[in-house]
């Protein structure tokens, strides 16, 4: 049973830059689409981006786009969503995903994905 870890939140201040790690264990990672995805308070929990098995095809939702990227080295079983220009409304917490039903892609939506970790919380605030 895979089972995912993420770790690197903690608090910035805007403008600032974080890199969140999403560990896998119990599987490997080489055929599974990862997303990332966050929850503020008081919200539905979004997309912010994915990335298909290979790493070859990435997704960033607009609000992000230009500012996040998304890697994986699927030896060392790690995905990475290195956050740049960070904003307050960035503030959440930040959950990666695993799915094995898109080979050549990646999903937007929680409901895409049957694995989850635990969170991080990143806050964004001077």
């Amino acid at each position: 049973q895979l089972q995912l870890v993420e770790s690197g939140g903690g608090l910035v201040q805007p403008g600032g830059s974080l890199r969140l790690s999403c560990a896998a264990s119990g599987d490997t990672l080489d055929y599974f689409a990862i997303g990332w995805f966050r929850q503020a308070p008081g919200k539905e929990r979004e997309g912010v981006s994915c990335i298909s098995s290979s790493g070859g095809r990435t997704n960033y939702s607009d609000s992000v786009k230009g500012r996040f990227t998304i890697s994986r080295d699927n030896a060392k079983k790690t995905v990475y969503l290195q956050m740049n220009s960070l904003k307050p409304e960035d503030t959440a917490v930040y959950y990666c995903a695993a799915e094995t039903a898109f080979p050549l892609s990646c999903g937007d939506y929680a409901v895409d994905y049957r694995f989850w970790g635990q969170g991080t919380q990143v806050t964004v605030s001077s």
